[in-house]
């Protein structure tokens, strides 16, 4: 029997090798199984190989017996026991053997919930340089395209960090506006006081600048420090691709000075912090000792390719591994004038509000943990609207609160409230366990999980508890060996990924009664469920917690 954790992909591949005669070549059309996801799939089967996917592999479509059988007794790292395999109209149906499989994952959920180890990441230190929090400025200067970049890449650093990697946070934001905003909308991002010596610190790099300088000092416009040829430069490192064409004579200001010490700092931290073993094998061969991502709005993505190309130019150990992510812009539904962050902020905050009045009323919502409650609620609607869009793309923000409340079922407030609704669920279990209406809780050992038979039940352990390490994996992958100098991340993973797990949940919630009736022989089976449903709630928790967003116990 399989043991440790099941993993999607490692089941693939092992059903694609148990299938194919041959390993898969770039003529075979690739993996031939899928996983099911909908509801109406999984009542008889749990992966599907295609018909016509057969036929490519033995001409007729049929598959020979002791294919067949070789693949219903596959076992394997990462396999979960198979109940059938069996030729269908569809194609080849495989089905697990669900009780054995809802056993060994609700009694081991430490391996679906608790980060994966760091040899699963790609990546063991990255920079993430969040160019739109550059400079003292304050919040009403942050556009709603900076406000997303922002937020991917807040994101974005939990998830690599819950893979293993170092993550270093640059900039640091000095402007305490800015500060105050950015931890209302619950983003974690390091802070730092203004500093007066900020300008002699960097007198070395305005040394080496001179170096380069493509003009006389006396001819600068005021705040310049120097003139540089970019595209001379470019011309010359014949390994770095993707750059604009554009890029030409770069007038170098003190921001881009002050942008190119914190990013310098981080580098040193970064090659400091490494394993002397790693630091000295990758020095030796000049390899680099980190990746440096810079996330960036469309609109500041010209200008921050000048940044990357002169601390090339300006320091030689600079990270070889530079990427741009960039967001696409963010376009407002209806309005006839920009708005602002704290603006979006504001008018979510108040939409909020106004539901939450409407459904408990206003004495009840007047309270002070409602306040703290109402401020959760707006930072989820506002990073489930900036995240679940794939951060390359252009996303429209419609500003009717329809989208936002806890009706709409893709909304990061419905995927907060039926967090709640789960917390709601075991202080119900726990005043019945004090009333004595229901026994303490067994050890998992003693559960019998042949009694989760509804297909809700599987749909939630099949899409929503065995897959989710996968997803928090995809989430934090950074192709950062890829040419050119983009680079694109899964950024909206962890959202679509929360925003299914509650629709399915709330499906299964309003249909079935987990805490039934006080009689000894139900008993068994609302442990089981209970079991289950606990492992949904650490799922929502760890998934939440990428976003820095709390589960709450009431809405």
């Amino acid at each position: 029997m399989a043991t440790g954790r099941f993993g999607v992909g490692e089941t693939l591949g092992a059903l694609n090798a148990a299938l194919k005669p041959q390993p898969l070549s770039a003529s075979s059309g690739g993996s031939v199984w899928f996983k099911e996801n909908s509801a109406r799939n999984l009542r008889s089967r749990d992966f599907l190989a295609p018909r016509g996917a057969l036929r490519a592999l033995f001409g007729d479509g049929q598959v020979p017996k002791d294919i067949l059988e070789g693949v219903a007794a596959l076992e394997g790292p990462g396999v979960p026991p198979i109940q059938k395999c069996t030729q269908t109209q569809a194609g080849l149906a495989l089905q697990l053997e669900r009780p054995t499989v809802f056993e060994q994952v609700l009694s081991s959920l430490q391996g679906y919930v608790a980060p994966q180890p760091a040899s699963s990441a790609s990546e063991r230190s990255v920079i993430l340089d969040c160019v739109s929090l550059q400079g003292a400025r304050g919040p009403d200067a942050l556009s709603l395209s900076q406000l997303r970049a922002v937020l991917v890449a807040d994101h974005l650093a939990q998830a690599l960090r819950t893979q293993g990697v170092t993550v270093y946070q640059v900039p640091a934001v000095q402007d305490p506006g800015l500060r105050d905003f950015l931890k209302q909308l619950k983003v974690n991002w390091p802070s730092a006081s203004k500093s007066s010596s900020a300008p002699e610190s960097t007198v070395a790099l305005k040394e080496v600048l001179r170096d380069h300088a493509a003009a006389p000092t006396e001819d600068l416009p005021p705040g310049v420090v120097c003139k540089v040829s970019l595209k001379e430069f470019l011309e010359q490192q014949p390994d770095l691709e993707g750059f604009d064409p554009n890029l030409d004579i770069c007038l170098v200001t003190e921001d881009q000075l002050g942008a190119l010490m914190e990013l310098q700092e981080a580098a040193q931290h970064c090659s400091s912090n490494l394993p002397l073993s790693h630091s000295k094998a990758e020095s030796s061969v000049g390899g680099p000792v980190c990746s440096v991502v810079h996330v960036v709005s469309c609109e500041e993505a010209f200008q921050q390719q000048k940044v990357d190309l002169l601390w090339r130019l300006v320091d030689v150990s600079a990270p070889s591994r530079q990427k741009h992510l960039v967001c696409g812009p963010v376009k407002v539904v209806g309005s006839p004038t920009p708005l602002s962050a704290p603006q979006y902020y504001r008018l979510r905050q108040a939409q909020m509000r106004e539901a939450s009045v409407l459904k408990y009323g206003v004495d009840f919502v007047q309270d002070e943990t409602w306040n703290e409650i109402i401020g959760a609620l707006t930072s989820a609607a506002i990073k489930f609207e900036m995240l679940s869009t794939a951060h390359r793309s252009q996303m429209a923000l419609d500003l009717e609160d329809t989208s936002i409340s806890t009706k709409g079922t893709k909304s990061g407030a419905f995927v907060m409230y039926n967090c709640a609704r789960l917390a709601t669920l075991f202080d119900g279990y726990q005043r019945g366990v004090e009333q004595g209406l229901y026994p303490a809780f067994p050890d998992v050992s003693e559960l019998d999980f042949s009694l989760l038979r509804e297909e809700g039940e599987w749909l939630l352990l099949f899409n929503g508890i065995i897959p989710f390490p996968e997803v928090l994996s995809q989430s934090a992958q950074l192709q950062v060996k890829s040419p050119g100098i983009r680079i694109t991340a899964n950024t909206e993973a962890v959202c679509k990924f929360l925003v299914h797990l509650s629709m399915d949940f709330s499906s299964y919630y309003n249909r079935v009664h987990i805490l039934g009736e006080p009689q000894p022989h139900l008993f068994g089976q609302m442990f089981a469920r209970l079991q289950l449903m606990h492992a949904v709630r650490e799922v929502f928790h760890s998934a939440l917690a990428t976003l820095h967003l709390p589960p709450l116990s009431q809405i």
